[in-house]
């Protein structure tokens, strides 16, 4: 008898099969999702992690294997809906024969006709609106897309500096002007105004129009 339980303790254990890749990357994007929403309709104050975990219809211990704490949520939301369309647009080189005009309105006017119904727009507001309380959301929205985007910004006005396609050279300095549609479509649609929308790709598509030659 004890022969038989030393021989059943030598057995190797049976191998505990963990989640798939692909299950993992689901799961995780419904807690983005589900963060997202309820940070939107609650406010990122009164949110909470079990009201994510069940607006994701997860148990609560399940969302903090992915997130420990709602900054660490946030700074996901940031870097899956925000970032990523955004690096994705950044990393196509610019063409031999290609304009800087052309370029912003190839690679950055898809965005900015999504930026509304994607969710993008809505966390910039919650920034916005809830920054100067939470200083964490700023932070973490300037460094990893504000600035980035303002320094994209920066090195194409040069590039357009150098090969004479500007009309307005103060753009070199202020890049800044280039995204001035862009901030002035969120605030207008979603705080100021939200009943009569205004086309921000049109704004940013008319403001490459003014700077660019």
């Amino acid at each position: 008898m004890a022969e038989e339980m030393i021989r059943q303790a030598e057995k190797p254990a049976a191998r505990v099969r963990g989640p798939s890749v692909e299950k993992t990357a689901r799961t995780r994007e419904r807690i983005i999702r589900a963060a997202m929403d309820e940070f939107l309709d609650k406010g990122y104050a009164d949110a909470t992690m079990a009201g994510i975990a069940a607006r994701a219809g997860l148990a609560k211990g399940t969302t903090y294997r992915y997130f420990e704490t709602k900054e660490a949520l946030f700074a996901g939301i940031v870097r899956d809906i925000v970032i990523d369309p955004l690096a994705a647009a950044h990393s196509r080189p610019i063409g031999p024969d290609e304009s800087v005009a052309d370029y912003c309105r190839s690679t950055l006017l898809p965005a900015m006709r999504l930026i509304e119904d994607k969710g993008r727009a809505s966390i910039a507001r919650l920034v916005l609106t809830e920054g100067q309380v939470f200083p964490y959301l700023a932070d973490v929205y300037r460094k990893e897309v504000y600035e980035p985007f303002i320094d994209h910004l920066h090195q194409l006005a040069k590039m357009a500096a150098e090969r004479g396609e500007l009309k307005c050279m103060f753009l070199v300095d202020s890049p800044h002007l280039l995204a001035a549609p862009l901030w002035m479509g969120i605030v207008h649609n979603g705080l100021l105004k939200p009943s009569q929308q205004i086309d921000t790709a049109a704004l940013f598509e008319a403001q490459i129009g003014l700077l660019f030659k």
